[in-house]
């Protein structure tokens, strides 16, 4: 039986923001994480791992909100329940209360911060702002600057929206300017009370418009100097390995989402009842992770694909796309945006799969561009 990827949501759906959107489809109202339903957590996740290296995701609402002391504990408990396995952590955070103790924290201790950003102050703070209806951005730099000076390893993870989409070159360049070459981009797909797709989403023309002019300014200025995640998993599809995104794998499966309460969820983008597993205090994550229903829910993508997809040349790229993002007539709300992107990189994608087949480095592709005008 594989593994499985948890991601831990300590704090449950509580935040330190008052952001337009919200990734949670329902908004459970549970206190922190007890130690009791910690320790079980981290024993259990430990031992559900067939592997010697273990990973733990920690995420929220904001995982800041239970005080670094309830990391500090974390530390504690990884170690006595390790058994002889690496412990890895990674910790996302929209990082307006991160200060020197956190970043201290941070470094000693090896973790990876992914910090939420959503461009520029006027992109960002559109749509992120705190209770009171504050700009976030300021203190978003001021968390990077204090990672910065620490030596802590971070990621920037951005949303793309409705607004930022419509300015791709200004935003990449910004993001790339924050001194971390690892950028995640994360389409906004939500629907609003009428069930149609939300004033604040990208829409799926847009977004294929996004990637393709970040990839363009990417492919001539910045192979192997910034590292997009959608673009690294496109080339290892291309180059014969699985996806390296959970949307566009052939089936889902075994990346649960955890609430406090101990409560495991299918995944982070289905926390509402119907997808509940169970509880760790019930039933173990690794009893869990083996049952008939996480076996389905997996294989549900796959076997649910629209006769569209099945029939299109891009599938084996983005595989239907998440099957939260299908709601138009079985198809992701994205489906012409990921066409356009995979159809125009396919060329530059192509190349750089030869060259790696050559042992050769991809970094090449941006010399001949160059000469190519």
């Amino acid at each position: 039986m594989p593994g499985c990827y948890v991601m831990a949501k300590p704090a449950s759906s509580r935040c330190n923001l008052n952001c337009r959107y919200c990734f949670y489809l329902e908004k459970p109202q549970q206190n922190v994480m007890d130690d009791t339903t910690l320790e079980a957590f981290i024993r259990q996740q430990i031992a559900a791992q067939p592997s010697e290296s273990v990973q733990f995701a920690w995420q929220g609402g904001d995982p800041t909100l239970c005080g670094l002391a309830f990391f500090q504990r974390v530390i504690a408990l990884q170690k006595k329940h390790a058994n002889g396995k690496h412990i890895e952590n990674a910790f996302q955070t929209n990082s307006i209360l991160l200060d020197e103790d956190w970043c201290r924290f941070f470094h000693d201790n090896g973790w990876l911060v992914r910090i939420s950003i959503d461009g520029p102050a006027d992109l960002h703070d559109a749509y992120r702002v705190n209770r009171s209806d504050k700009p976030s951005h300021a203190k978003v730099l001021n968390a990077i600057a204090t990672l910065a000076k620490h030596q802590v390893k971070y990621n920037l993870l951005c949303v793309v929206n409705h607004l930022n989409s419509q300015q791709p070159q200004r935003l990449y360049r910004y993001l790339r300017a924050l001194g971390t070459p690892f950028l995640q981009f994360i389409p906004l797909v939500e629907l609003d009370a009428q069930g149609r797709l939300s004033a604040e989403s990208v829409k799926g023309e847009a977004w294929g418009n996004f990637l393709t002019a970040v990839f363009d300014l990417w492919a001539r200025q910045d192979i192997g100097r910034v590292y997009v995640q959608l673009f690294d998993s496109t080339l290892g599809v291309w180059s014969g390995y699985p996806a390296q995104m959970c949307s566009f794998g052939e089936t889902c499966g075994h990346d649960f989402a955890l609430e406090a309460n101990g409560d495991l969820y299918q995944c982070d983008h289905y926390v509402s009842p119907d997808y509940r597993l169970g509880n760790l205090h019930q039933i173990p994550i690794k009893t869990l992770n083996a049952s008939e229903e996480a076996a389905a829910f997996g294989q549900s993508k796959k076997t649910c694909l629209s006769e569209v997809c099945l029939r299109c040349d891009v599938l084996r790229f983005c595989q239907g796309d998440c099957p939260k993002h299908r709601i138009v007539e079985g198809r992701s709300a994205l489906c012409h945006g990921y066409y356009h992107f995979f159809s125009h990189s396919a060329p530059h994608m192509r190349v750089m799969r030869d060259l790696l087949r050559q042992r050769r480095s991809p970094v090449e592709l941006m010399a001949w561009l160059r000469r190519s005008g």
